[in-house]
């Protein structure tokens, strides 16, 4: 995981790779909602949003030998929070697909996190909510794979009962 090289790393009140992975996977409106009243006055670019393409490798099995298993569109982005030459924090961020909007919202709550004051706000304003979008969406996926599930020995039974009354 990439991090700013003008950041102390000891005293970050949590863990940086956790947070940006919920900011890289929260949809936008959650985004939008839970920065309206947090928007710096001004930002400084380091890197505007910029869309590119990243190899994705898988392994056969999971454990065998890497492929190459295609691209992914993925869009990237690093601010400062306040005006040039500040010490102020540095916010990162990468996400999956084409938003500019989406990218420099999470950049801009990394950097807000990475202050103490801020981090203990967003904790509950915007963090817990993405983590609950984020099991509700898991749920959902659950609940649609285990619709489609077979259970193959209570058919066998069934068949095998099936087969009983046939008999008689």
């Amino acid at each position: 995981m990439f991090h700013a090289f003008d950041n102390d790393g000891p005293s970050r009140p949590a863990a940086r790779q956790d947070w940006m992975a919920l900011l890289a996977r929260a949809p936008q409106p959650l985004l939008e909602q839970s920065l309206a009243e947090h928007l710096p006055t001004s930002q400084q670019w380091l890197r505007r949003p910029e869309t590119g393409l990243m190899m994705v490798q898988g392994r056969a099995g999971g454990t065998g030998e890497r492929f190459n298993l295609g691209e992914i569109t993925v869009t990237r982005c690093a601010l400062r929070l306040g005006d040039a030459g500040s010490d102020a924090p540095v916010g990162v961020a990468y996400i999956l697909g084409r938003s500019h909007r989406q990218v420099q919202l999470a950049a801009l709550a990394d950097a807000l996190l990475q202050d103490a004051q801020w981090y203990e706000r967003l904790e509950a304003s915007l963090l817990e909510p993405i983590r609950q979008h984020l099991r509700e969406q898991e749920a959902r996926r659950r609940q649609r794979a285990q619709s489609t599930r077979v259970d193959f020995l209570t058919m066998a039974r069934e068949a095998a009962g099936d087969e009983a009354e046939d008999q008689e």
